[in-house]
């Protein structure tokens, strides 16, 4: 009989096309090597040309979700995704009060990829006042980091100003991503935990297939977590895994296609 892998817990929407939400979430932890468990938030209507509609969870079934598997199965570490509404975030905090989930990776998904607001204002302020304070890292891109804190990030020392200010309500450590900056010719990744920053620098690669990367970059860190690891050390996997797979996007459909993990498949890197 097989040792039980680590137990990563999402806590996200689903994707009927399964480029991101949970979907990409499960796609990412099996290829680094845990278990992926799921508290469903929404349903959506979903292709790769976009949403066009999504019904939510009743919060109570999110909740009890969670407290099904976390006091049964187990959870190494937790992430969040689409969260929907204020309700939900709010049923999400009372609940991570009550079990343990670990390392806990909040994924502030507020915007939609072409920079619009998905979250009503008072789902923001839930995020900013129930979520963030319990968090050990936020990982917002720079749409969301406009939506959250109203600063506009343009160059890399605004990504700074940003990290500032995102900690100051109340994670452990930010990362603020910079794939957004289109200007940049690489991809700088800023980590702050309120002291130090530590910066991870990868390429720009010239693709449009890039749904899906907040949720498997985010999956991909958790995946360490849940294995002990610290912070720095799973953002440094984190990059590394997510700069992999957009390198091996693919199309789908008519509209914009999958960062892909599947790369990991093919034996091209060691251990898990």
């Amino acid at each position: 009989m097989a040792d039980t892998p680590p137990r990563v817990l999402t806590i996200a929407g689903s994707d009927s096309g399964g480029g991101a939400g949970l979907q990409a979430d499960l796609r990412a932890l099996f290829a680094c090597g845990v278990h992926g468990l799921t508290a469903v938030t929404a349903v959506t209507v979903q292709n790769s040309l976009g949403v066009t509609g999504y019904v939510e969870i009743p919060p109570d079934v999110v909740a009890a979700q969670i407290e099904a598997v976390a006091t049964d199965i187990g959870v190494n570490a937790a992430k969040t995704g689409m969260l929907a509404s204020a309700a939900i975030i709010e049923a999400v905090a009372e609940v991570l009060d009550r079990v343990d989930v670990g390392p806990f990776v909040v994924d502030p998904v507020a915007a939609s990829m072409h920079g619009h607001q998905l979250l009503a204002d008072d789902a923001l302020d839930a995020l900013r006042t129930l979520l963030f304070p319990r968090a050990t890292l936020v990982t917002p891109n720079l749409d969301e980091v406009r939506l959250i804190t109203g600063l506009e990030v343009r160059s890399r020392a605004d990504q700074r100003k940003a990290a500032e200010a995102l900690h100051a309500l109340g994670p452990r450590w930010v990362l603020v991503k910079g794939g957004h900056l289109w200007d940049d010719p690489e991809c700088l990744d800023v980590l702050y935990d309120g002291e130090e920053f530590t910066e991870f620098l990868g390429p720009r690669y010239d693709v449009v297939h890039t749904h899906g990367s907040g949720d498997t970059l985010a999956s991909a860190i958790c995946s360490r977590l849940a294995r002990g690891e610290s912070v720095p050390e799973a953002v440094r996997f984190g990059k590394d895994f997510i700069v992999r797979s957009v390198a091996a996007a693919y199309p789908l459909g008519g509209g914009v296609g999958p960062v892909s993990p599947l790369w990991r498949l093919e034996g091209r890197v060691e251990g898990t």
